[in-house]
């Protein structure tokens, strides 16, 4: 890969983070999550987001990871 190549990667990754920096601090607003017995917890919503989008990008390898095993 060239420098240019690499110059261009890095670009688009510092504007996707810049991006996202963004949108975490204009939704900064806090939610409650309420979950069994009553119980709640308020964090913010940017962070309850992120938590989300992290499960789902690990449930994801976990099912792609072994439906790849049981073709083998």
């Amino acid at each position: 890969m060239n420098i240019m190549m690499k110059m261009i990667i890095w670009f688009l990754r510092i504007s996707v983070f810049a991006i996202l920096a963004i949108f975490a601090s204009q939704n900064s607003q806090p939610v409650v999550l309420q979950y069994y017995l009553d119980k709640s917890i308020e964090l913010p919503l940017s962070a309850v987001m992120l938590a989300f989008f992290a499960l789902g990008i690990f449930i994801t390898i976990i099912f792609t990871h072994c439906r790849f095993r049981s073709e083998k």
